[in-house]
């Protein structure tokens, strides 16, 4: 069931903090990953380690896809499937910032059924089962109706007001934020926090996973780029951006896209 998925996956979580923060503030061991993939540390392959030794083991038919394990095709063929990101913002978590997270997920035939995004720095955990609804701390949370985009302040880098992106090369006027962590920007729209979110480049599942079902579960819209629903286990597993916001924000922002007829822009 959903709720013993979750339970699950919010111990592992508090677990996986005790690990991180322990090696927070120091200097670790740390590496380039190929193709500009970016950085890994010595934290991160720790947590990693705890959590895939402790998952699988508490759910033997589960598969497995993490951004520090080596892929395995297995999962394919399971119809539920962890998704994990042991430290998301690792160059964040490395610069001595707070605002690092772990996301864990379990998707369920593409759909994630369980998730959460715990922020041990900031004592942030946010939490959701599907249908069971969203929480911070245990508490209810809830995205803002923010109706056009001139009211919003929505989470993006600054590339993705490229021109190139947006129809006549004219980019929405909301108010931008950011913050390093792809998960932390999806939690903070659930937690109403700000009104959105954006990410229009391709983006992998273990970034994403946890906080599509919080935001949904919190009353928001989340789908790709495209306006299409997500779904999680791909053998590819990268998506083609994401967009998260209250439904009338989302769907202003969908409808401003410009739709590349080929391919992804980066």
């Amino acid at each position: 069931m959903p709720e013993t998925d979750l339970s699950l996956l919010i111990d592992a979580a508090r677990e996986a903090g005790r690990i991180a923060v322990a090696y927070a503030g120091r200097e670790m061991q740390s590496w380039d990953k190929p193709k500009g993939a970016g950085p890994v540390t010595e934290a991160d392959l720790a947590v990693n380690a705890m959590l895939e030794q402790h998952l699988p083991s508490a759910r033997p038919g589960y598969g497995w896809l993490s951004e520090e394990t080596e892929d395995n095709q297995d999962r394919l063929t399971r119809d539920r499937v962890f998704i994990i990101d042991p430290i998301d913002g690792t160059r964040s978590f490395a610069e001595g910032s707070r605002t690092w997270a772990h996301s864990l997920a379990v998707a369920d035939r593409g759909q994630v059924i369980a998730g959460v995004i715990y922020l041990p720095m900031r004592d942030m955990l946010f939490a959701a089962a599907r249908g069971q609804g969203a929480t911070l701390n245990g508490q209810p949370i809830r995205v803002t109706a923010a109706a056009t985009e001139a009211e919003a302040e929505v989470l993006a880098a600054k590339p993705n007001l490229r021109p190139d992106h947006w129809q006549d090369g004219v980019a929405p006027i909301f108010r931008r934020a950011y913050r390093p962590s792809l998960a932390y920007r999806m939690a903070l729209v659930a937690q109403g926090r700000f009104d959105g979110m954006l990410t229009l480049r391709p983006s992998w599942e273990w970034d994403i996973a946890a906080g599509d079902l919080i935001l949904r579960e919190a009353g928001g819209t989340c789908t790709d780029r495209t306006g299409r629903p997500l779904r999680f286990n791909n053998p590819n597993p990268r998506l083609n951006g994401v967009v998260g916001a209250g439904s009338e924000l989302h769907e202003i922002l969908i409808g401003r896209l410009d739709q590349p007829m080929q391919g992804h822009r980066a």
